[in-house]
């Protein structure tokens, strides 16, 4: 999920179909971390053709590090995902490669399934109103969360309140009527209890998140003109089907964000 932002049109690039394969292959063996990278960039060459680096340069790393976001319509987004049985361990590089995929998408959530791994997490860097009124960030991620809502409004959202993005359908928003508190359950990436919950757009978050790792994205969960609207939008930038995907940082911002 995207911060908030203006909108801008980029363009989408596909990702070798074979790609995931060798990504989920990557996470789930023991391989070396110099391994792992020389696998992926091989595997991801349609994704990284401008690019000219040596295995150990310190922009191969970079680079290595921010992985593709998947687009509505690759399956992966569409099937919900897998409880998670892999040790904190295992899991240590795969989360440490979301945040920085998130933070160079300028996000405040990224599920695990968006880079095309159908594992039930989640990570988040998501603005939010302190006690003190204070705006803080917070920070952290879920595995095999639970959700807990409050009521979602049955009324049309807000065209201004209620706008809601995703890095999956990337420079699209629009308005969706979400729950006003949001409480997820699970465990941290060291493995321990994590109890979180909050209102407003942090818990916009965590719904649109989870949702994510239930098979669904925000659009899916549009009505009227809202849904009508981002149906046309989706057949109008060629998405709606596998293998579409982009990489934070080699295209503008898709949603305004300044550096």
């Amino acid at each position: 999920m995207p911060a908030p932002s203006a909108r801008v049109d980029v363009p989408s690039g596909a990702v070798d179909a074979n790609y995931t394969r060798v990504f989920l292959s990557c996470y789930s063996t023991t391989m070396s971390t110099d391994d792992r990278e020389v696998a992926i960039l091989a595997a991801s060459r349609s994704a990284f053709t401008a690019c000219t680096v040596t295995a150990r340069s310190p922009l191969f790393l970079a680079t290595m590090a921010i992985l593709p976001i998947r687009i509505v319509g690759d399956p992966v987004l569409h099937t919900p995902t897998e409880q998670v049985t892999k040790t904190p361990a295992e899991l240590a590089e795969l989360f440490a490669d979301m945040y920085e995929t998130l933070d160079a998408a300028n996000g405040v959530g990224l599920a695990a399934n968006q880079v095309g791994l159908p594992l039930r997490l989640f990570i988040y860097d998501c603005p939010d109103q302190g006690p003190d009124g204070k705006m803080i960030r917070r920070k952290g991620e879920v595995v095999n969360p639970v959700l807990e809502t409050s009521a979602i409004p049955e009324t049309m959202p807000d065209p201004e309140d209620d706008d809601e993005g995703c890095l999956s359908v990337p420079g699209e928003q629009y308005p969706t009527g979400r729950a006003d508190w949001a409480r997820v359950t699970g465990t941290d990436a060291n493995g321990e209890p994590v109890d979180i919950e909050g209102t407003g757009f942090f818990a916009r978050m965590l719904q649109h998140e989870v949702g994510h790792l239930d098979g669904f994205l925000y659009v899916d969960v549009l009505i009227g003109r809202n849904a009508r609207a981002a149906k046309k939008a989706i057949k109008r930038a060629g998405w709606g089907k596998p293998g579409l995907s982009w990489v934070p940082g080699t295209v503008e911002d898709p949603f305004g964000h300044e550096d």
